[in-house]
């Protein structure tokens, strides 16, 4: 649901104060890598690497 879709003022003040937070974190987390972080499907599948380096979807095959 997006911001403006939320059904009441407070839900819609929540959910600004949770994306500022989570864009703030974004940037901090890019500030210490060195680099921005992946975007769409590429974050994704580098977040479900495992430790044995191998992505969710070669796995299930």
């Amino acid at each position: 649901m997006g911001i403006e879709q939320a059904p009441t003022k407070q839900g819609r003040a929540s959910a600004r104060g949770l994306r500022k937070a989570s864009a703030n974190e974004e940037r901090k987390v890019e500030a210490q890598k060195g680099s921005d972080l992946k975007k769409g499907a590429a974050r994704f599948d580098e977040r479900s690497r495992s430790s044995d380096g191998k992505s969710a979807g070669s796995k299930q095959r």
